[in-house]
């Protein structure tokens, strides 16, 4: 008779009780902040950074008002706490280099493209542009919004540049100092669909192009 294999009398251990019931206390918890984060990001949109109360957004997410500080000790940190779930991703993604053998320019209109399909073409924009209207008044949520987002992007938005200048791609050096430029077409766009796009519907995308062909020239037919 062959002797039984050593994986065979590996023995298995079962999930003690313990565990099993503080990964289910776990997965609860993180289902309760992400319903608090989601009540909070539609209060907000919804009554704008002053008005919005703790009560309305327990309310929303269905838990006790106790529950939020549980998970955050105010409303502000809960709005920082939104911005870094809804937006800071996206400024990360600009950090990464262009794929090899890609032009800059290439990598900056694939960015543009996703900030109008991801930012401003959908509520998150409601969020910048709450910024842009409450910052004044709340120095820390703009502070905040500095801190985390625009040196960032800033920063990121610069070295592309440079890589730019570098590669010949872009003739005029100055630019590097004013990466505000580059980006300055999705600002753009966030602003006027919600103050004069019933106005004057604006072509997010063809003005990026236009954008692009000053900075780095016109596209060669192909």
């Amino acid at each position: 008779m062959s002797k039984p294999s050593k994986l065979s009398e590996r023995r298995v251990e079962p999930v003690k009780p313990a565990a099993a019931g503080a990964s289910r206390r776990a997965d609860r918890s993180a289902e309760r902040r992400a319903a608090i984060v989601q009540a909070a990001m539609d209060e907000f949109i919804a009554r704008g950074f002053a008005a919005t109360r703790l009560d309305d957004v327990a309310k929303r997410a269905g838990v006790a008002k106790g529950t939020i500080y549980l998970h955050f000790k105010d409303k502000e940190s809960m709005f920082e706490e939104l911005i870094r779930t809804a937006i800071v991703p996206f400024v990360g993604r600009l950090a990464a280099p262009p794929p090899a053998g890609g032009s800059v320019r290439d990598m900056v209109e694939a960015l543009a493209r996703m900030f109008l399909q991801e930012i401003a073409g959908t509520r998150r924009a409601d969020l910048v542009r709450l910024i842009i209207a409450e910052g004044p008044r709340f120095p820390s949520i703009a502070d905040f919004y500095y801190r985390e987002v625009v040196s960032s992007g800033l920063a990121a938005m610069r070295a592309l540049i440079q890589l730019a200048i570098t590669r010949g791609e872009i003739r005029e050096p100055k630019l590097a100092q004013h990466p505000q430029l580059m980006i300055a077409p999705m600002m753009v766009a966030v602003i006027w669909k919600s103050l004069f796009e019933r106005h004057a519907p604006l072509d997010a995308e063809a003005m990026l192009q236009t954008h692009l062909d000053l900075i780095f020239g016109a596209r060669r037919p192909t």
